[in-house]
């Protein structure tokens, strides 16, 4: 398997920050490449922290990463899978919305016993 490259926290952080506003309400979508660049890199580094491939989490259309240790995944739909929009998939990492809250409210879907990834959320 290839070797991805580190996240680093401070090119993470400036992503996020970029669409600081937006998260917030305050200010316009931001730019297709902005968006995408701050899910992949979220993504990444979620990956980075809970290392493994018992859970997909897919952030259509931009990005989907395989995480968390336990039973590796290889055919067919995984048993443990997590989708959300990528501007609920940002505000979990940014901490300006809560995994239980997300599910409440119906922003995201977690299926499987290991999709709960609170434990790995805010990533910053």
């Amino acid at each position: 398997m290839a070797q991805r490259r580190r996240v680093d926290p401070h090119e993470l952080r400036g992503a996020l920050a970029a669409l600081a506003g937006w998260l917030d309400g305050d200010t316009a979508a931001p730019t297709r490449e902005e968006l995408a660049r701050a899910v992949r890199l979220s993504l990444h580094a979620l990956a980075q922290l809970a290392p493994g491939a018992t859970v997909e989490v897919r952030i259509p259309p931009f990005a989907a990463v395989q995480c968390v240790a336990g039973p590796r995944h290889t055919r067919g739909t995984p048993p443990n899978v997590v989708e959300t929009t990528p501007r609920t998939w940002l505000e979990l990492a940014t901490a300006r919305l809560t995994w239980p809250a997300a599910l409440a409210e119906g922003r995201l879907t977690a299926s499987g016993p290991r999709a709960d990834l609170s434990r790995w959320l805010p990533l910053v």
